[in-house]
């Protein structure tokens, strides 16, 4: 984990992975909620056996060389999502596939060793930072929560961002105060 009370970085990590079993896992716990009682269930994972676990939890596997990484399909190199995003990679919609698409990606990336994720990050990124940043700047407050569900967290931010540069630009230029004095200036020194 990179940052530890970063709470955008834990939901990243929990985003789910697809993942083989090499070994067999012999009293995994699951907690079942379903009900009152709280129980948690034991099982055993035979090798070969498929699930999709959280990534943070992947990758501790995995370095163990308990488990095997098979790619997120929203990153295989024969997903629909690369097709779209070279097709017109603005009107993806990336946060269904996956909230946190490019920290996972980078994340991912080192861990299985495809060199192809980084690119497609990269050219996915940079197509749509230009159309994000337009649209934080010419969309009206009506059109724009149809717009932000088609964003990944890290465009939604980007986009408030550009929303809060735009409107402290026109603050500025109908008259705000041209120049303000940083509080730590203003502050008498006490005399020793």
């Amino acid at each position: 984990m990179a940052n530890y009370y970063d709470i955008d970085d834990i939901l990243a990590e929990e985003e789910l992975v697809p993942s083989v079993f090499q070994h067999n896992a012999n009293g995994v716990g699951l907690f079942d909620s379903s009900d009152d009682t709280d129980k948690v269930l034991v099982l055993v994972v035979e090798a070969g056996s498929r699930l999709e676990l959280p990534f943070w939890l992947v990758r501790e596997l995995y370095l163990r060389q308990l488990i095997s990484i098979r790619v997120p399909p929203c990153f295989d190199r024969e997903s629909k999502t690369r097709e779209e995003i070279a097709a017109d990679a603005g009107h993806v919609d990336l946060r269904s596939r996956c909230p946190y698409f490019y920290e996972l990606g980078c994340k991912l990336a080192p861990l299985i060793g495809d060199k192809t994720i980084g690119p497609f990050l990269l050219v996915a990124f940079r197509i749509r930072y230009r159309e994000v940043l337009i649209k934080a700047h010419t969309l009206t407050m009506t059109v724009a929560p149809k717009y932000l569900t088609l964003l990944t967290n890290e465009e939604a931010k980007l986009y408030e961002a550009g929303q809060c540069s735009i409107a402290a630009f026109k603050k500025w230029r109908i008259g705000g105060p041209r120049f303000q004095i940083a509080p730590v200036l203003g502050r008498k020194r006490k005399p020793t």
